[in-house]
């Protein structure tokens, strides 16, 4: 670099146009010890947490990079190699929900070195620690000078001499210095770094700002109360006479402290006998008038009630003047989402002409990120996998079957979906039926919740089902904190195994 060159440095979040120059530096700062970084990882991390991937630029180019996650610290405990912090460079292991802030990398080009800009970016990740209310900052520390003490002293000696002062190690005592203590020794964490001998030192930078999170004055749920109607198909003599039976089961729920509350597929239908002497198509638009005044009924009531409600699913009119099949829900807070139902089956497109949504979500809850797929869509894998991928850990999927061997299409997909994206599986349908009412026929469910099959689940993967055919209702705690721990150390890890090398799976409409 001319010394007569003029330096512009400001700090930023790293983007993918940035590729070129972070791999020009990786390569610089690490040369002859590990390739430098790919775009894929670059894209990966910056993807799944793009504020903890910071640059120091100068004129627009970056000169020095810090690369981070975030973590649940319990899950790795004090011993851990890079790879399973890494996921073996997938970044799975990242945790929105985590407690640490785990340092991936840092690396400064060597014509900036004397700079302090080393210094500059371990300030930004504080920053970003306390932002974010999290316990700390853990980090992997190289002790390259070891290797030229190695025949003397062993690596936990040189780490002592390192803390005392006697040794200095070009990177452990600037860690040190920037007010990171030791917590122990990490064997092979690294073993293609030579110069530490494989070994790293784990350091911890604690938040002296952190605020236990409480869940008495809200945030998000370890332990989310599920349940599930299953609902009787009766005439209902008008609106007011349905929406009571609804409240009637908001109510009986609440009174269980339930976080969230699942209705079936098409539960109002039985208005549908309301308009008995139009054709079912007719009649199925008619009835989809009632959806806005039940919408607006149910956030009420999740306020009132203090419960989220997913209302199973009702007829509505889109923008486009099309009759689409949707979910909402309901938060207690007063905001609410909605769902529509993606695929739509043969009679339902013959006999009452709906027609498919365009677009998959994850709602955010104060239990967390869950997911609806209704009825037919829970028999396409992609969706709950796309769901998944996006941090979903409890799947709701409203029914309507009219027998047996429909249902269990369903039930077979449903549970087959929990144990592929680790997450719960809760699906809600109807019993009975509404004599003289075209289209209406007979109802078969047993509403049931499932789980992942691993040793800390149900051995048989079920956390709770229904007796068949009679109306009832499920309550069930789902600890979300098992979801977690699945994920990182399940005896199998089937959202961690996918092999992205060989295939991946895009949405290719409107976003996730």
């Amino acid at each position: 670099m001319p010394k007569d060159s003029l330096h512009k440095l400001g700090l930023r979040h790293l983007q993918i146009e940035d590729y070129e120059a972070v791999k020009n530096i990786s390569a610089k700062a690490y040369s002859g010890l590990s390739e430098p970084w790919t775009k894929e990882e670059l894209n990966s991390l910056i993807n799944c947490f793009s504020e903890g991937q910071i640059c120091i630029e100068d004129n627009g180019k970056p000169v020095a990079v810090a690369l981070s996650i975030m973590i649940t610290f319990s899950l790795f405990g004090k011993q851990h190699t890079y790879n399973q912090i890494t996921a073996n460079g997938t970044f799975k292991s990242h945790d929105p929900e985590g407690d640490y802030l785990y340092g991936i990398e840092v690396f400064v080009d060597p014509d900036y070195r004397g700079m302090r800009l080393g210094r500059r970016l371990y300030d930004a990740r504080k920053d970003l620690a306390v932002n974010l209310n999290l316990k700390g900052i853990l980090l992997g520390g190289r002790i390259p000078g070891y290797t030229d003490h190695a025949q003397d002293i062993s690596a936990h000696e040189y780490i002592l001499k390192v803390q005392n002062r006697e040794l200095i190690d070009n990177v452990l005592t600037f860690q040190l210095s920037n007010d990171f203590h030791v917590l122990n020794l990490l064997n092979k964490y690294w073993p293609e770094d030579r110069p530490s001998k494989g070994h790293a030192v784990l350091l911890e930078w604690l938040n002296i700002y952190y605020q236990q999170k409480t869940r008495l004055i809200g945030g998000t749920k370890s332990i989310a109360r599920v349940s599930v109607v299953q609902w009787q198909m009766r005439r209902f003599i008008s609106f007011d006479d349905f929406m009571q039976q609804v409240e009637f089961f908001v109510d009986t729920v609440s009174d269980y402290k339930s976080d969230i509350v699942l209705f079936p597929e098409l539960f109002n239908a039985p208005l549908i006998h309301l308009y008995e002497d139009r054709s079912p198509s007719e009649a199925m638009i008619m009835l989809a008038e009632h959806t806005e005044k039940m919408h607006l009924a149910m956030i009420d009531m999740a306020l009132s009630y203090n419960i989220n409600i997913v209302t199973g699913s009702v007829p509505a009119i889109n923008d486009d003047g099309h009759l689409i099949n949707v979910a909402y829900l309901c938060r207690r807070d007063g905001t609410w989402d909605s769902q529509e139902k993606l695929h739509i089956t043969p009679d339902e497109d013959t006999h009452w002409g709906f027609v498919g949504g365009t677009t998959l979500k994850v709602f955010d809850t104060d239990v967390g990120k869950i997911g609806v797929l209704i009825c037919y869509d829970v028999e396409f894998p992609e969706l709950a996998r796309l769901q998944a991928e996006k941090g979903m850990k409890i799947l709701l999927v409203p029914f309507w079957t009219d027998t047996q061997n429909g249902y269990l299409r369903v039930r077979r997909c449903a549970q087959a979906r929990a144990i592929e994206n680790e997450c719960y599986v809760a699906i809600s349908g109807s019993v009975g039926n509404i004599p003289k009412v075209e289209t209406m026929g007979i109802q078969y469910s047993q509403a049931a919740i499932f789980t992942p099959s691993d040793f800390s689940f149900p051995h048989d993967a079920i956390a709770a089902e229904a007796t068949p055919g009679v109306e009832t209702t499920l309550i069930t705690d789902l600890d979300l904190d098992l979801i977690k721990e699945l994920r990182a150390k399940g005896s199998v890890r089937n959202m961690e195994s996918r092999r992205t090398d060989l295939y991946n799976l895009q949405w290719i409409s409107t976003d996730v």
